[in-house]
């Protein structure tokens, strides 16, 4: 029988040559922890076998085993049973779209279809596209240049390349590296070519796309998940990315029928606002990127946005053009980075409708930019696609004609299918791996699942969501951090509280700029508020610190592609942008860094505790992600997968002095002792009423449980609560933090009078 899901606790496992090891037996070593933090499962990253030194597992070569480093099937029955002697659980993450192809020899399905071609017995579980090349050859665009063949020689039955090794098809050793070359089922290319013989993940192609909707694929593919049901090892799975796959209603529903009808499933389904999920999914919803935007959007002062925006205007950023470069941005994505994906969906259509335009490519793209959600044939989202073709047809009336012909080929099931994949990694390409390393406004709200034109989520909207979600969906995940998080859920509240500050954010910027001028205002911009967000209050920068912090920029500036790129680096204008952040750690502007963060350390912490409260109490189950039970100041991958000191976090659950870690305890605990209020008990705002009304979000969770936080702290602190009454029931309600009791109408500064935040529970329930 499986244990109910109630909570969990992300932790990302990785085997000894990734470095910094955390495997299934250091997992174990943490289960009376974890018990005594309150959480009832352990959220385990992908534990199938993944490729050598990969440190983070979504890159599996062998879907059919675990992973020998993390400790292999007995490593994982040994935590399973000594979790389930506590009282605990397991939930893994797996992967369905896509495997590892970085080393062929280390995927034997891959090295099997490169050896053996259109006769290998896997030749169908890849989305292979055996019309790209003339010659029915897979392209493999793996080398610096074409010419790179020439380099090519032969080892045995292996042609190799440096470190790059492929299979000899039988029979065809005999020759120069190249001459061998010219026989095999594959062809090697370069990667600037924008060519590539087969579904990738987004553009990466070390990651080749799985055909599930191939019954044996999946079965095959599934044998070890389904195992682990079988034999009651773990309750739940999280699904990555379902959206990549050829029908993922159909995925999930076989996968519901197979791992059974009481098991947890959540998907990674990044929602845009507004955007329902489908309630026709066998799921329990997502993995809670849409509950990580209002919950940290609730703490966005909206009256900061005219302030900040004045200020990026100021900057090189003119905002008011910020939705023509994201269109800009995804054309470019499918156009460019995409381009081999976009080829591929034309030659289906026209092979689904039998002609062809000359403007086909661009109609496509010129739909795809207004549909706005990363996939749009779930049934929930059935009318959306015509509104996006009206919406085209009115913007360009000459693409009417190609449009036609994409809206009959819309009636087939391939270019149906790839024109959904298309959409969903020219999003994550434009959006999320582009713009948000752009938009310099606040840069907290640039996060995965979010929407930065929205400056905040109002009291209004927060709380219809949630009511929304506990009536839909109330065993959705809810999280604050993930592995692929932008920054740290602390890092993103000390930015958050700028928004309250905006006027004296802008005098320090303008003091910086020209104390300490950038290679580029807007760029300087978005990384001062990172900067910022990480920025010790004890103003000493470590050598380690100062090294994650160039790191970050890097990977910032060659994300946000404007003045350099991953694939045509400018190593002057970079040179430039690590002498400006050198300049900035030694220089005067440090100096006044530290000032600030002390400044507004206090709001930053109070935002921190409210959120996680929310994030923990409100309808959903909750995650904690690895080592956010105490302060933390993670920024972008692999940053945030830097490994956790649970020494120091042990002593803390012991004390429970650190405020974050006694917020996390209480709230894991309260769900724990009181599973009906929190799985399905009602959701019902509770309004403050006074002068500082608008400070307080609070709200009951069935009839026993009420949570209330603080906002805005900075406007609060210097006018105080004045008349501000928290409405509380009759009867005696206890603090589950601090012990406090109260009963009926209460003075908000007496609620608040130790925390910025409350867990009260009824003492008559």
């Amino acid at each position: 029988m499986a244990s109910p899901v109630l909570s969990t606790y992300r932790l990302q496992l990785r085997g000894p040559s990734a470095g910094d090891a955390f495997t299934f037996a250091d997992a174990e070593k943490l289960l009376e922890y974890l018990d005594g933090l309150g959480v009832t499962h352990l959220y385990l990253s992908p534990i199938l076998t993944a490729a050598p030194g990969s440190t983070h597992g979504y890159d599996v070569t062998d879907p059919t085993t675990v992973s020998d480093e993390l400790g292999g099937p007995d490593g994982l029955a040994r935590l399973a049973e000594a979790a389930k002697a506590r009282g605990l659980g397991l939930v893994v993450d797996i992967v369905p779209n896509h495997v590892g192809v970085d080393r062929p020899e280390r995927n034997p399905w891959w090295w099997d279809v490169l050896r053996n071609g259109r006769q290998s017995a896997y030749a169908t579980f890849f989305d292979i596209d055996w019309t790209a090349d003339p010659d029915g050859r897979i392209l493999l665009p793996v080398l610096g240049s074409d010419s790179d063949v020439a380099d090519l020689k032969v080892d045995a039955d292996t042609l190799r390349l440096g470190g790059l090794a492929f299979p000899i098809a039988p029979g065809t050793g005999d020759g120069s590296g190249p001459q061998v070359h010219e026989r095999q089922h594959y062809k090697l290319i370069g990667w600037r070519t924008g060519a590539c013989g087969y579904r990738r993940f987004f553009s990466i192609t070390s990651l080749a796309g799985l055909r599930q909707e191939d019954p044996t694929v999946f079965e095959t593919s599934h044998t070890e998940v389904a195992r682990w049901f079988r034999e009651g090892l773990v309750d739940g799975v999280r699904i990555d990315h379902p959206d990549g796959l050829t029908d993922p209603t159909g995925y999930l529903r076989w996968l519901r029928d197979l791992i059974g009808p009481q098991a947890w499933i959540v998907i990674e389904k990044i929602l845009g606002v507004g955007e329902p999920l489908d309630p026709s999914l066998p799921v329990d919803g997502t993995t809670g990127y849409d509950v990580l935007r209002e919950v940290g959007g609730v703490f966005v002062d909206p009256t900061g946005a005219t302030a900040l925006t004045e200020l990026v205007d100021g900057n090189g950023f003119d905002y008011a053009y910020a939705p023509e470069m994201l269109r800009q941005l995804k054309i470019t994505a499918a156009t460019s980075t995409l381009a081999s994906e976009l080829a591929r969906l034309r030659r289906s259509i026209v092979t689904a409708v039998g002609a062809d335009h000359p403007q086909l490519p661009d109609a496509v793209v010129a739909l795809l930019t207004n549909v706005g959600v990363y996939r749009s044939d779930y049934l929930s989202l059935s009318s959306l696609l015509s509104v996006a073709i009206a919406q085209t047809v009115t913007e360009q009336p000459a693409l009417a004609a190609p449009l036609q012909l994409v809206s009959l080929a819309l009636c087939s099931a391939e270019p149906a299918a790839r024109l959904q994949q298309l959409c969903g990694a020219m999003t994550a390409k434009a959006v999320e791996d582009c713009y948000f390393y752009r938009d310099p406004r606040l840069v907290s709200l640039n996060e995965v699942g979010g929407e930065p034109e929205c400056f905040g989520v109002s009291a209004a909207e927060f709380h219809r969501s949630a009511a929304v979600r506990g009536r839909l969906w109330p065993h959705a995940m809810t999280t604050l951090s993930t592995h692929d998080t932008k920054r740290g859920e602390d890092v993103r509240a000390r930015i958050g509280v700028l928004s309250q500050v905006p006027s004296l954010w802008a005098e320090f910027v303008a003091s910086w700029q020209t104390t300490t001028p950038a290679p580029d205002p807007a760029t300087a911009l978005f990384l001062l508020q990172n900067i910022f967000g990480v920025w010790p209050a004890d103003g000493q920068v470590t050598d380690e610190l100062r090294t994650r912090l160039h790191a970050y920029a890097e990977k910032a500036i060659r994300e946000a592609a404007w003045r350099t790129s991953w694939n045509d680096p400018d190593t002057e204008f970079e040179d430039a942008v690590h002498a400006w952040l050198d300049a900035i750690v030694d220089g005067p502007v440090a100096t006044e860094l530290t000032g600030l963060v002390v400044q507004l350390e206090p709001h930053a912490h109070s935002d921190s505790l409210g959120q996680k409260l929310l994030a923990l109490t409100v309808p959903g189950i909750p995650d904690v992600y690895q080592g956010t039970e105490l302060w933390e100041d993670s920024l972008v991958d692999p940053d945030n997968r830097r490994p956790v000191d649970y020494s120091v976090r042990g002593s803390e659950l012991e004390r429970l002095s650190h405020p974050k870690i006694r917020v996390v305890r209480a709230a894991l605990h309260a769900r724990r002792d009181r599973p009906d209020a929190f799985l399905s008990g009602e959701y019902r705002p509770v309004l403050a009423v006074g002068a500082a009304a608008s400070h307080v979000v609070a709200f009951h969770r069935g009839s026993d449980v009420l949570v209330a936080v603080t906002r805005w702290t900075v406007r609060l602190h210097h006018d105080g609560w004045g008349d501000t009454i928290l409405p509380l029931p009759e009867g005696v309600w206890t603090d589950r933090l601090t012990g406090s009791r109260f009963s009926g109408p209460t003075p908000a500064g007496e609620v608040f009078g130790e925390l910025p935040v409350v867990l009260l529970e009824s003492s008559d329930a």
